[in-house]
């Protein structure tokens, strides 16, 4: 089991991001949640199986087809089970 807190920068507000991450992370079964930061960053935490999680880091980087990622920055972590059993967009 793994947690990726990701924040992603460039172009991903008001680009369909947040829903795409909830789209993705649901579809591979991870918890967690998504949102918009005040700088135009999106901030994510992501929790799962290894593999998944590892998946929605790359899936990150570049976003749905209108985002423009000029940037990732991911802290990972192993935990014990996953704290976050589904996953929301938040503010």
């Amino acid at each position: 089991m793994m947690r990726a807190h990701v924040r992603v920068f460039g172009r991903v507000q008001g680009v369909f991001f947040r829903q795409g991450t909830a789209g993705e992370a649901s579809r591979l079964g991870l918890g967690g949640w998504v949102r918009n930061c005040d700088d135009g960053s999106v901030e994510a935490l992501f929790e799962g199986e290894s593999d998944a999680v590892e998946q929605m880091v790359a899936w990150c980087s570049h976003g749905p087809p209108s985002a423009e990622v000029e940037k990732v920055e991911v802290v990972k972590s192993k935990i014990k089970g996953a704290e976050l059993r589904s996953f929301e967009i938040r503010g």
